[in-house]
């Protein structure tokens, strides 16, 4: 009976053995389909994300010639806005002084009709004075030197003069050439004599 036993046991011991192996072979098959399915799930997204990261590349490339042409096309603009600036800058100025260019060639004439001198004068006079204006127009204004302290922001001294008294050490005592603002900005200064 033992032996009986025995055979039947490695009987079905035989038996089952080839049901474990075939279920550890189903196992090892399907583990290894399933690896291969992760690789190429693992494939299919790295070719995914590397042509999403190409398109974006590609996108960002785009955008930057495209800010690189705006830019220098910009550049190019603002130069020429400045070189026709410059070249054309005088413009305003010019227009505004040409009347009394007229005005002067007309005294010109008249003064040749005449021989009083009063008369001569009185246009230069008339003329001066549109000149003054349209100067003060244009953002053009006088440096007052009478009486004023001596600044060296504002004037020039061209001479030192002693003597005149403690009430007029470093004041202007005159005003050898006239001094101009332009909006507040010095463009001629004034070159005047201080008293010492």
């Amino acid at each position: 009976m033992k032996e009986k036993d025995i055979d039947i046991k490695d009987e079905e011991l035989q038996e089952e053995q080839p049901a474990e192996e075939t279920d550890k072979t189903a196992e090892a098959e399907s583990a290894t389909e399933n690896t291969e399915t992760t690789e190429e799930a693992e494939a299919s997204d790295e070719k995914d994300s590397l042509e999403k990261a190409q398109e974006e590349i590609a996108e960002l490339k785009n955008q930057l010639l495209y800010k690189v042409a705006e830019f220098d096309n910009y550049r190019k603009r603002t130069l020429k806005e400045r070189a026709e600036l410059i070249l054309n800058g005088g413009e305003k100025v010019i227009t505004a002084i040409l009347p009394i260019l007229d005005d002067m060639e007309r005294a010109i004439e008249n003064g040749a009709k005449t021989d009083d001198p009063e008369v001569l004068r009185e246009g230069m006079t008339l003329i001066h004075q549109k000149f003054i204006k349209t100067l003060e127009s244009q953002g053009v204004s006088k440096i007052e030197t009478e009486g004023a302290d001596f600044d060296t922001d504002v004037h020039e001294a061209v001479a030192m003069v002693p003597g005149m008294g403690d009430d007029k050490k470093g004041k202007v005592i005159d005003c050898l050439q006239q001094g101009y603002k332009l909006n507040d900005k010095v463009i001629r200064h004034a070159k005047v004599a201080v008293g010492q």
